[in-house]
């Protein structure tokens, strides 16, 4: 097909594949746009098809399109490439398309990709900081900002979001999710494919997101990144699939499969959650990309022999892209002249492929990504800036406040101590797509209008204690300390698992030093996941939780340290006391024997450390304070099935306005079986002025109780409704009666995936 030609049907295919957004994705393309994809498969050779099944790496995450060359060309030209990642720039980019579209035999614009997970070159909180808002609106803006940049510089597709449940903190990947609950992950990813896409692909500054990892990747044993998850098919339905599944009915342009096996099955192999669950009985047919190398690892699992046998195994799971490798290049070719009914796969693979293209709108425009011009002045804008400052106020969690040591008066004598309180790097985080620590503001950048006297304390990755006697100085002559204490970004992220999550380095000594001082103390805690602290925090009256917060750290600190802003910021994993207590999280079943205090009964608890978490799943305090009151669960029966209407009223019965999360949970008991003992089902975080109220309400159906056993069924029965600030602050109780027994179809939504409505009064 003349180049002209495939361009001019591909602007018909375009006009009529616009992406449905917020609705479930497009399974398969319309009829007429299916007739025009198999025409131009018509067209290609086996080589040119398996072309469009690689993804190769244009550079290295550091130094982007290093590796397009000469020889690189020329394989554009042969059509022997679909993607590139690691390329980035609206003109170089430009310039690689033109080759694609312009110089090879059908013209078939390439997709360019990169990991662009919590902002381009504005940098916003990391993921995990993004959860503790709990507010899937700022995730979605931010996810927007991220999209609008990494668009103008010439990129389709970012390997985002990630959306593993992670439940042990020892896991570094924990940076990049939304931690340990399915519910909030499910509202998470929601708000992230909407920003990145925007509703429709087409559109100016949306770029296809990526939901990753498929599977069970948070689930790796002892928190070991890429190793085996083995979980009942209970748990990986309902606590690790349900972010998925949300994702998929958000329209996520793309799916990614994880490094690691999933109960004997590596996951870029496995037909029964690819092909089966995710294609079939969900529906989905975008694009599967596999994760970087993956298909060739399959032979390291054991569970190919050889590269030949690799391609032809993930390619019967649904794998359509294999990122990095070469393998489907360089051996599907020999493992389809073995078998040749691999090649209707390698079909199916293409078309999903050239369907993505096409709702993004390349075979109408392929320039459309990529302007210089914009690039220049969109990059790290103003109005980013805002959005970033925004979204890291509303990811601070104020964990302690005993005394009411903050907020701190603006004239008070302050030692600021620690060495990341100006480690611009760190506040970047470990996925930093074109990020520049310099674009960055610290901490003490910002404190640097006030009475502050800094002090790097000690080394987190050495155990020089020489900078302490100076910190204690700096603290004996302050009215209060700033303490900067946790891990620099290179703890946390990919191949970071850590056997010890407490303080490392010689920062505990630096603490010792400091409390014994007998200054006021505000621990600022800087990380990538949560730490176990109980030793270290003992004593220290104030306590701030704020991750690793972008570009904006530095202001947005200080906004909640002088109270600027009241927190409102929630944990999104609980914080354990000590290493040996993860994996742990609030939604746990209750056993024959409950935790108890009294060590003389024997119970399901450690006997060296206290029960339960240091600092709960959900929690997280305010400036002000709220009560909860008047309670009402009302049911509806007048349509098909039951519904239920849960209302509460939450005052302000403080002196400041602050906003307060409001978080609903249920016990749904099911006989026969031990079920968790709270599952969180909807949550709001709404601004409530001080001495006003807010009546809430949240409606709830009968899928939001339904369980996983052999299928999803819902079983009629009492359930448990609580309402309250945190999965440990209950504030009030109630029971609705569910009269409904039945199981579920394929194509319905159950457990943590529907989203429960909110509204205010």
């Amino acid at each position: 097909m003349h180049r002209r030609a495939f361009l001019a049907a591909g602007a018909l295919l375009a006009a009529s594949t616009r992406f449905p957004g917020l609705a479930r994705a497009r399974t398969v393309p319309p009829a007429e746009d299916a007739e025009r994809i198999e025409a131009l498969l018509g067209q290609m050779t086996l080589t040119e098809k398996l072309g469009q099944m690689t993804q190769l790496a244009g550079g290295r995450q550091k130094a982007l399109n290093s590796r397009i060359d000469a020889s690189a060309l020329a394989r554009v030209r042969e059509g022997r490439v679909g993607s590139y990642l690691h390329v980035a720039g609206a003109e170089p980019l430009a310039r690689l398309q033109r080759v694609a579209v312009e110089e090879s035999r059908l013209g078939i614009p390439l997709l360019f990709a990169m990991d662009v997970v919590h902002g381009y070159r504005t940098i916003m909180p990391v993921p995990l900081a993004l959860a503790a808002s709990f507010d899937p609106e700022i995730a979605g803006r931010a996810a927007r900002v991220a999209a609008t940049e990494a668009s103008v510089s010439g990129l389709h597709w970012t390997f985002a979001p990630m959306i593993d449940v992670a439940r042990d903190a020892r896991w570094g990947r924990v940076v990049e999710g939304a931690g340990e609950d399915p519910y909030l992950g499910s509202r998470m990813a929601e708000a992230q494919v909407g920003g990145f896409q925007t509703g429709d692909l087409s559109n100016e500054d949306a770029v296809m997101a990526c939901a990753k990892h498929f599977g069970a990747y948070g689930a790796g044993a002892g928190g070991r990144d890429y190793d085996r998850a083995d979980i009942s098919e209970a748990t990986l339905h309902e606590v690790y699939l349900p972010p998925f599944r949300a994702a998929a009915e958000a329209g996520a342009g793309s799916f990614m499969t994880a490094f690691n096996e999933l109960n004997g099955v590596p996951t870029t192999g496995n037909a029964d959650l690819v092909r089966a669950l995710l294609r079939d009985r969900w529906n989905y047919q975008g694009v599967v990309v596999s994760d970087w190398n993956a298909i060739l690892e399959l032979v390291a699992h054991g569970a190919a022999s050889d590269p030949v046998e690799a391609a032809a195994l993930a390619l019967r799971a649904g794998v359509d892209m294999d990122m990095t490798s070469n393998t489907y290049a360089d051996h599907l070719q020999a493992a389809i002249a073995a078998d040749p009914a691999l090649l209707p796969l390698v079909d199916e693979a293409v078309t999903r492929i050239l369907h993505a293209k096409a709702r993004l709108g390349l075979f109408d425009d392929p320039y459309r990504f990529g302007d210089a011009a914009r690039e220049r002045t969109v990059l790290g804008s103003a109005q980013h800036r805002l959005v970033a400052r925004e979204a890291a106020r509303r990811s601070i969690v104020l964990l302690r406040n005993d005394g009411g040591v903050l907020p701190l008066r603006r004239d008070a004598r302050i030692a600021l101590i620690g060495a990341l309180a100006d480690d611009a790097s760190s506040t970047i985080g470990s996925w930093r797509a074109r990020g520049e620590m310099e674009d960055s503001v610290t901490l003490r950048a910002a404190l640097e209008p006030m009475n502050v006297t800094y002090a790097p304390g000690v080394s987190l990755r050495e155990n020089d204690t020489s900078g302490i006697p100076a910190a204690v100085a700096a603290a004996e002559d302050a009215d209060v300390v700033l303490l900067a204490i946790g891990e620099d970004f290179d703890f946390s992220g990919e191949a970071r698992s850590r056997s010890d999550i407490g303080l490392p380095g010689a920062q505990s000594r630096l603490v010792d030093a400091i409390r014994a001082t007998g200054k006021p103390i505000v621990a600022i805690l800087m990380n990538g996941r949560p730490l176990a602290l109980e030793t270290t925090l003992e004593g220290i009256p104030a306590v701030l939780e704020t991750w690793f917060l972008g570009n904006e750290s530095g202001p947005a600190i200080a906004d909640i340290v002088f109270g600027a802003v009241s927190p409102a910021g929630r944990l999104p994993m609980g914080m354990p006391r000590v290493t040996g207590q993860v994996p742990q999280y609030y939604a746990h079943p209750p056993t024959g024997r409950p935790a108890n205090p009294d060590l003389s009964v024997d119970s399901a608890r450690y006997r060296d450390v206290g029960i339960g978490p240091l600092f709960p799943f959900g929690h997280g305090l305010s400036y002000s304070h709220f009560t909860y009151s008047a309670l009402e669960i009302d049911g509806h029966t007048g349509g098909r099935f039951p519904r239920w209407t849960v209302r509460a009223t939450v005052a302000n019965s403080g002196t400041r306005d602050a906003e307060e999360v409001i978080q609903l949970y249920i016990h749904a008991p099911v006989r026969g079986m031990a079920r968790p003992v709270k599952e969180l089902r909807g949550f709001a975080r709404l601004s409530i002025p001080a001495g006003e109220a807010r009546r809430i309400s949240f409606a709830l159906t009968p899928e939001q109780f339904a369980y996983w056993h052999d299928g999803w069924r819902i079983a009629p029965g009492g359930v448990e409704v609580m309402v309250g600030s945190s999965s440990d602050d209950i504030r009030l109780r109630g029971q609705l009666d569910n009269p409904v027994d039945r199981a579920l179809g394929a194509g319905e939504m159950a457990g943590a995936a529907p989203a429960t409505s909110v509204s205010v009064g």
